[in-house]
């Protein structure tokens, strides 16, 4: 399943991307901020060292992506991240930790995360990640890929059906679309495939995940998967 490590979703924003980075460990900053200014067009914003400053600055600076640890004193950065989401609609936010326990995944995309990354990945994983999320797709490093996709196998026959009714009440074109972001597509990425302008699209995975009642593209892409409306690889 790629909906879940879309490397392929990456360079989809032209700007700068503007980060907000929160962990309490001032030298993982240092170095989180120097693997994303070395991958181009990333720029942390603002840089927050608990839960509850995290929240303050992703309200004041509305950055593209709140990169968040998950253990953090005041507030965690799983009850940071519902919070950004539910306050800063406009600011994508992933999470940054050594932990992929399933707990710490299912609570961080059931809040609205798009994107899970493990501090022990390689560089490129995390400035991947962060183009992902910010340019409108999601983005789990390959060991959380890998704990998800495991537990979909243990229930996917009878989660199965429930999908496959799920998608009954999707156009041909929304199933269509759902499809490409189960893929891992990002909105320039389905587009160009459907022969359809961006905008067209955004409207039509909105009208998806408000129709399959699931809070972001990670949701949106299980279902997806799922339904077996994912299609094979070029």
């Amino acid at each position: 399943m790629n909906a879940v490590n879309t490397v392929n979703t990456v360079d989809t924003v032209n700007d700068v991307i503007r980060v907000l980075l929160a962990d309490d460990e001032a030298m993982i900053r240092a170095g989180v901020r120097a693997i994303l200014a070395a991958g181009g067009g990333i720029e942390v914003v603002a840089e927050a060292g608990d839960g509850r400053e995290a929240v303050s600055l992703a309200q004041a600076h509305r950055p593209d992506v709140a990169l968040l640890d998950v253990r953090m004193p005041r507030l965690d950065g799983l009850a940071a991240g519902e919070e950004i989401v539910r306050t800063v609609p406009g600011t994508a936010v992933a999470m940054l930790t050594t932990f992929s326990e399933d707990a710490y995944v299912a609570r961080a995309l059931g809040g609205g995360a798009t994107g899970f990354l493990l501090k022990s990945g390689d560089p490129h994983e995390l400035i991947a990640g962060v183009r992902a999320v910010a340019g409108g797709a999601a983005f789990l490093s390959p060991k959380v890929a890998r704990h998800v996709i495991d537990g979909f196998g243990a229930r996917r026959m009878g989660r199965g059906v429930e999908a496959r009714a799920r998608v009954e009440a999707l156009t041909p074109r929304e199933r269509q679309v759902l499809g490409l972001v189960g893929a891992g597509l990002s909105n320039p990425e389905i587009a160009a495939r459907l022969h359809l302008v961006e905008g067209t699209v955004k409207a039509y995975v909105s009208a998806v995940l408000d129709r399959l009642g699931v809070k972001n593209r990670v949701r949106a892409a299980i279902v997806a998967y799922e339904a077996g409306l994912v299609p094979d690889p070029d």
